[in-house]
């Protein structure tokens, strides 16, 4: 995957770099091969090389995570690093993770940026990197948990914040009942953002969905509307589940609103279009290149970012007022 970027120099914390030529694979393997043909660092820095992974919750087919491993792969290609990225495949979320991450650990990486999504299975095993002595990083997931395991720092959203002000902005747009929609069990995140827009929105109910399934999704989302015509607003926690929301609307004849967490090309397009009213983007890019980023701070200079607290990227509300400035960069893929 290619994708052009913007301004990465300006997410480099002050410092100024230049690519490297050769592209980053997730194994790093076009670095190493001009390394083994007797080329110096691909990286813009001359530190030791470090091998770090990057261990998630990604779902299989979820462009969002796309984002976050575009921006870890060019902090990895900026700072001279190789970098293992690893999501799910059996979708058995908690457990197959804390696998991974233990599979890591035992291979001595140098450093390791983990998700935290399903923190009781998953925080154990990064508490064991750290007793290691492997430096350890969360992102997009964990934020109230991340601290309990000893992890140095945290990059991403505050769900609850997040929820709050969208449940806000449902009261103010004058919504009469509102529908979650939670298309993965069990999830910290997803349920944290549901209890956000409860607490400012309490005519809000979570609508449990197969989040694997999309026409299920769909179909789901459908009954519920047709089910309940006081419903004036649909909350999805993920772009793809906002477009399934949409359908589900034009197809059961209901007149509901739908906003989502999330952004990528087509809800961009929907928001500028009228057709979805909000997104809530947590500028999942950024959460990537920082957590890699701050891992060869830590392991070059011995530093932690956030002063003990989480390092907020998000909430940042994309709509019909700043649309015209965020399309081109979601059509782009870096938001």
């Amino acid at each position: 995957m290619i994708i052009k970027r913007r301004g990465l120099t300006g997410l480099a914390v002050g410092m100024t770099l230049a690519l490297g030529v050769a592209a980053c694979s997730s194994q790093g393997g076009a670095q190493e091969e001009e390394q083994a043909a007797g080329g110096g660092a691909v990286g813009s820095v001359d530190t030791e090389r470090y091998r770090v992974a990057m261990v998630t919750h990604a779902q299989p087919g979820d462009n969002f995570w796309d984002k976050i491993r575009a921006g870890a792969e060019d902090a990895a290609q900026a700072f001279n690093m190789e970098l293992n990225f690893t999501g799910l495949s059996t979708g058995q979320g908690g457990p197959e993770q804390a696998t991974t991450v233990q599979n890591v650990t035992d291979q001595q990486v140098d450093g390791l940026a983990v998700t935290l999504a399903f923190p009781e299975a998953v925080g154990p095993a990064a508490q064991a990197a750290v007793d290691a002595g492997i430096p350890v990083v969360a992102f997009n997931s964990g934020i109230d948990q991340y601290q309990e395991y000893g992890v140095l720092m945290y990059f991403g959203s505050d769900e609850r914040i997040a929820g709050e002000a969208v449940g806000t902005r449902l009261t103010e747009a004058g919504g009469g009942k509102a529908i979650c929609v939670i298309q993965e069990q069990g999830q910290v995140a997803l349920e944290t953002r549901c209890e956000g827009v409860r607490a400012t929105f309490p005519q809000t109910e979570n609508l449990q969905v197969q989040g694997t399934d999309a026409a299920s999704v769909r179909s789901t989302i459908g009954a519920k509307l047709q089910q309940d015509s006081e419903i004036t607003h649909i909350v999805t926690l993920g772009a793809p589940f906002a477009e399934l929301a949409t359908a589900a609307v034009g197809e059961s004849g209901s007149e509901a609103q739908v906003a989502t967490f999330d952004l990528n090309a087509e809800v961009a397009q929907q928001v500028a279009d009228g057709t979805i009213l909000f997104s809530v983007d947590q500028q999942p890019y950024v959460q990537g290149f920082m957590a890699i980023q701050s891992l060869w701070m830590n392991l070059t200079n011995g530093n932690d970012i956030g002063g003990g607290g989480p390092v907020l990227t998000g909430p940042s509300f994309v709509d019909a007022e700043n649309i015209d400035v965020i399309l081109p960069f979601a059509q782009e893929g870096t938001r």
